[in-house]
């Protein structure tokens, strides 16, 4: 009988380790569980945050961007713009030349005006380089856009707002007009427009 007692008895403590194996596997699971949750949770907030800093990284590199641009195009405005005043202050001195060797004094000699003629030339070839073009105006027909009429002439035999005569030479940059050419210009006379 002590054997089947034994029996017996041995039984229940080994059904009672059982289920407390099966007890202690559920709270494993349980804990293993609940880290596992948290793991996806961290996980996920990792990835946002990733995703965030990844954007926050391309607006920076756009910005970057712009900004280099920006002072480039900055940059370039300001050499334009310096170039253009300094050209602007050296017509003056190209319009004098042109009067000056207009007007030929007899008592000067000769070599004395092929000096001045080389010396306009020079400065007219390195403006020219920087940009600057002459408007052609005599014998054009008047556009507002490039020329400054000061002065009309009733002519019948020329075309009617024929520039007759250019009073000031008008200058390009780059193809901007820097200043316009001052003009006279030809109209018909009013005879002729009546009839």
């Amino acid at each position: 009988m002590n054997n089947e007692t034994d029996l017996t008895v041995n039984p229940q403590p080994h059904e009672a380790g059982e289920n407390d194996t099966a007890a202690t596997g559920t709270a494993e699971a349980a804990t293993t569980a609940a880290p596992a949750a948290g793991v996806a949770e961290a996980y996920d907030k990792v990835v946002a945050e990733k995703q965030e800093l990844f954007d926050r990284l391309l607006r920076k590199q756009a910005e970057l961007e712009n900004f280099r641009k920006r002072t480039q195009r900055e940059k370039e405005d300001l050499r334009k713009t310096a170039a253009e005043g300094l050209i602007r202050e050296l017509l003056p001195v190209l319009d004098g030349f042109e009067r000056a060797l207009k007007q030929r004094t007899p008592g000067v000699p000769e070599s004395f005006y092929q000096g001045m003629e080389l010396i306009y030339r020079q400065l007219s070839d390195v403006l020219g380089r920087a940009g600057l073009e002459p408007i052609e105006a005599l014998g054009q027909t008047f556009d507002p856009h490039y020329h400054q009429a000061v002065e009309t002439v009733e002519d019948a035999g020329r075309r009617d707002h024929e520039i007759v005569e250019e009073l000031q030479r008008g200058y390009k940059l780059k193809h901007r007009l820097l200043r316009p050419a001052i003009v006279k210009v030809a109209v018909q006379p009013k005879d002729v427009q009546r009839g």
